[in-house]
């Protein structure tokens, strides 16, 4: 089983000027992905638009990214679903098409009590053999997955190996810890408020599911290392200290809308958005703009590097 550590990149889905999904776009993304030394890639969570695309779209995406991934770097997709069925439909999609893992979450918009999120994720993980995950976000889904349901899918299936958490429940994630962190590893969002990286990493967490990756990937990767001694420490805090502004920057509206103007600022494919999102505006680019200059994300990472 894979064992996630390090940045867990979120990645954006690139789109050309007349709303098809630009694979050649992927393919850039990925290519960058793998330079910087990023560990491993999220495809089709919320920083994907995944809401917005068809399920056809999405299969394909499953299919040529594992393919574009494969043995290079691994790569998980969200199987969010409305319905058990529809989850379980779209991971065993994904493991035919050969991903490297699924993440599943409680059922959005449903609001299920945890009895029923249980059921739901027992019978996801028990559906496929490839590797796991769960997106623990309560703030978009209006429902945690508590740390004792968590504790008891660790020890039913073997496959779950990843609890991607975004929640500011600092004491949630001792929790986890305490109860699953033998097995299943807590890979932490840059929301909410971007400050619970440090916290995650201090109770034994292994690294950050993360979207500033997408901007500055390298520095990513340095502040996401599990803390292994004292030198991964002192300076993952200081790239991370140094790093939070752009992550205010990032969170500013909801993902990926500053992600996308980001990466058309450096000259990399992020693509257009999809309706409903609205692209940044003119005054917000241009401070983002200001920043990458000035900060050296521009010279670093421009031209599309």
């Amino acid at each position: 089983m894979i064992k996630l550590s390090g940045s867990w990149v979120a990645l954006p889905t690139p789109f050309t000027k007349d709303d098809q999904v630009d694979y050649q776009g992927f393919a850039t993304l990925i290519e960058r992905q793998i330079k910087y030394g990023s560990s491993q890639l999220f495809v089709l969570g919320s920083a994907g638009e995944v809401t917005l695309l068809t399920l056809e779209e999405k299969r394909r995406i499953v299919a040529e990214v594992a393919a574009i991934c494969r043995d290079r770097i691994p790569v998980f997709f969200s199987a969010t679903a409305p319905s058990t069925r529809e989850a379980v439909d779209f991971a065993r999609c994904a493991e035919k098409a050969g991903a490297d893992g699924v993440v599943f979450t409680a059922p959005p918009y449903v609001l299920a009590p945890q009895p029923s999120v249980l059921a739901h994720l027992d019978a996801c993980m028990g559906a496929v053999s490839i590797p796991c995950g769960i997106y623990n976000n309560p703030a978009r889904l209006g429902t945690r997955v508590e740390a004792e349901s968590i504790r008891i899918l660790a020890e039913r299936h073997e496959n779950f190996v990843v609890d991607k958490e975004a929640t500011g429940d600092v004491s949630h994630l001792v929790q986890v810890q305490r109860l699953a962190g033998e097995k299943v590893k807590i890979m932490c969002c840059d929301a909410p408020g971007y400050a619970i990286l440090l916290p995650t990493l201090a109770i034994g967490g292994s690294g950050a599911a993360n979207i500033s990756g997408n901007i500055i990937p390298e520095e990513t990767a340095l502040f996401s290392r599990p803390w292994t001694d004292i030198e991964t420490v002192k300076t993952g805090r200081a790239e991370y200290f140094k790093w939070f502004p752009l992550l205010e920057l990032l969170y500013e509206y909801s993902n990926p809308i500053v992600i996308k103007a980001a990466l058309d600022i450096l000259g990399l494919p992020g693509g257009r958005l999809r309706a409903p999102y609205q692209e940044l505006g003119a005054e917000d680019k241009a401070r983002l703009a200001v920043y990458l200059n000035e900060s050296g994300v521009a010279a670093k990472y421009g031209g599309g590097n």
